[in-house]
């Protein structure tokens, strides 16, 4: 069965692009979010976030008619739940942060009014293990007048009616078009009928492989990637707090290291953010606690940065103020540069550069400014922060903290006041 009209639910950094993707091979899609700016700006030909070349490309989709964007489901042949998948606090005695799935919940709630038979479904947001199972039985609650796959039922394909199936997305923000399109995709049905119907779906714009597997090890290939790169950004996180200690510099160290051939240590930061690899690691510790003891280390070594940077910010403001005893707190004006998750976008989501501007804008009398070339208004939650030019920070801050190495940022050293460079780039 073809698929002539796509639904993707939830249109953000990563559900509009793969919307539009669909969009530019000619097929209908109905985007769905529950945000009234998205869907307006995006029926207007616009974007509502950063990524290049997207813009041109859902420019073209709108005006041709071939995507719009809606505020709830409507039918279709294929639905892809590309959703966010946050965390929960947990009250566990270890205290380790549990998934909250209430928006796959809700996206399934959603869409089982408008489910008919030979439909496919699609869950794309990086998910803990057993969420594309439990996706399915929240569908077949809803609607019961059809039948759904389950890992642990005899039924036959034969006798479901909607396909369900695992496909997370493994894109680089800022890179995200090219790599939809040219990247592997790894495809993990509840059943393998499921997993040829995704792959027949990806296949409209993926070059990449589809690579078959099932929902539970296509769930954990997800949460794999990232927490590799979580525990190797712990090391160069950990190596940087030790070569403070020891007078070293850490960027030359890891560049004399990284000579090796088969050594490559990242680059050190003020901590991980983004939704993917500052959360998903918690997805594997909270299923499996004793066991997850290496990944579970690193996101405690990651989380704990930002505090580290906070304490060089006030050793900085001590150190200013016993050089200039005639000024106060008060009269210390700090400028963070950057505030989005990684270069260049503007993702502020678990953002430590964000979140540690806002500590010091809590914990500082005086004054604290803001360089993020990405985004044109701060969000409510850091009123508090005052958000500048480059040009004006430079000339106003006494004390200058380089939180994310934006482009705009490596060719414009300030010239006076104390740096403190979490990036290595001045």
């Amino acid at each position: 069965m073809s698929f002539n009209t796509i639904s993707v639910i939830g249109l953000g950094y990563i559900g509009l692009p793969t919307a539009a993707m669909f969009a530019s091979r000619k097929k209908k899609v109905i985007g769905v979010d529950v945000n009234q700016h998205a869907v307006d700006t995006i029926n207007r030909g616009e974007i509502h976030i950063v990524e290049p070349d997207l813009d041109m490309i859902v420019h073209a989709a709108v005006t041709e008619g071939y995507l719009k964007a809606v505020l709830k489901p409507e039918p279709a042949d294929a639905f892809l739940i590309a959703v966010p998948t946050p965390f929960k606090k947990s009250l566990n005695q270890d205290d380790i942060p549990e998934p909250d799935l209430t928006y796959i919940q809700k996206a399934a709630e959603a869409i089982a009014p408008v489910l008919k038979k030979g439909d496919l479904v699609i869950l794309e947001s990086t998910s803990p293990v057993g969420a594309t199972e439990q996706m399915a039985e929240w569908l077949a609650a809803a609607r019961p007048d059809l039948s759904f796959p389950s890992a642990n039922s005899e039924a036959t394909d034969e006798m479901v009616d909607v396909n369900v199936a695992h496909c997370p997305e493994r894109v680089l923000p800022g890179h995200v078009v090219r790599e939809l399109v040219e990247n592997d995709r790894v495809i993990g049905g509840i059943t393998a009928k499921c997993s040829a119907r995704a792959v027949e779906l990806y296949n409209t714009f993926v070059q990449g492989e589809c690579v078959i597997t099932n929902a539970r090890t296509a769930e954990m290939a997800k949460l794999t990637e990232n927490s590799c790169r979580d525990v190797q950004i712990a090391f160069a996180n950990e190596l940087s707090i030790i070569c403070d200690k020891l007078d070293i510099d850490v960027w030359e160290l890891i560049s004399l290291a990284n000579r090796h051939p088969r050594i490559n240590i990242l680059q050190p930061g003020p901590g991980v953010g983004g939704h993917c690899i500052a959360v998903d690691p918690w997805f594997i510790v909270s299923k499996t606690p004793e066991e997850a003891k290496l990944i579970h280390t690193a996101r405690k070594v990651n989380d704990a940065k930002p505090e580290w940077v906070i304490n060089k910010v006030k050793i900085a403001i001590a150190d200013f103020l016993q050089a200039n005893p005639e000024k106060t707190a008060k009269d210390v004006t700090i400028a963070c540069y950057g505030l989005a998750f990684k270069p260049d976008i503007d993702d502020l989501r678990e953002s430590p550069a964000l979140n540690i501007t806002k500590k010091i804008a809590k914990m500082h009398s005086g004054r604290i400014i803001a360089v993020e070339p990405n985004i044109k208004a701060l969000p409510i939650i850091a009123a508090e922060i005052e958000l500048q030019k480059l040009g004006n920070a430079i000339n106003i801050a006494d004390i200058h903290l380089l939180l994310v190495d934006h482009v705009m940022f490596k060719a414009n050293r300030p010239e006076k006041g104390v740096i403190i460079d979490t990036k290595g780039i001045w």
